[in-house]
């Protein structure tokens, strides 16, 4: 199934301690997350039962819990982490796309954020 439907939830707001600098596992920093979930929507557009698609709330709260829960070192981790979770609790999401936004990196230099974006496929699909 090449699926062109969408679900994405955007700007997901939350506080971690991400970073391979040992002030940033100390004092910790925001984090922004977006997510794209590619799946079949037919089924849930036709019953318009919750039933039939991937419950946002679910997918906010296996989000909220490996940023704000658990400890990377790179937010490429943190991106694949979520990325494959999410593909292995939710059978109808096909493909989904992961990124992660790090305002105030602590370098040598003015930037608004640093940003790593992860694209995961199901296997055998």
């Amino acid at each position: 199934m090449a699926a062109r439907d969408s679900i994405t939830l955007e700007n997901m707001a939350f506080y971690g301690f991400h970073g391979s600098d040992p002030s940033e596992s100390k004092l910790g920093g925001r984090f922004y997350v977006d997510v794209v979930l590619s799946a079949d929507l037919s089924s849930p557009g036709r019953s318009d039962r919750l039933a039939d698609t991937v419950n946002y709330e679910e997918v906010y709260r296996i989000i909220r819990d490996h940023v704000e829960g658990k400890r990377f070192n790179l937010l490429e981790a943190l991106a694949q982490r979520i990325a494959d979770t999410l593909l292995a609790d939710f059978a109808a999401v096909a493909r989904v796309t992961v990124r992660v936004r790090k305002p105030g990196v602590p370098l040598r230099g003015i930037l608004d954020h640093t940003q790593v974006e992860v694209v995961r496929e199901r296997q055998g699909r």
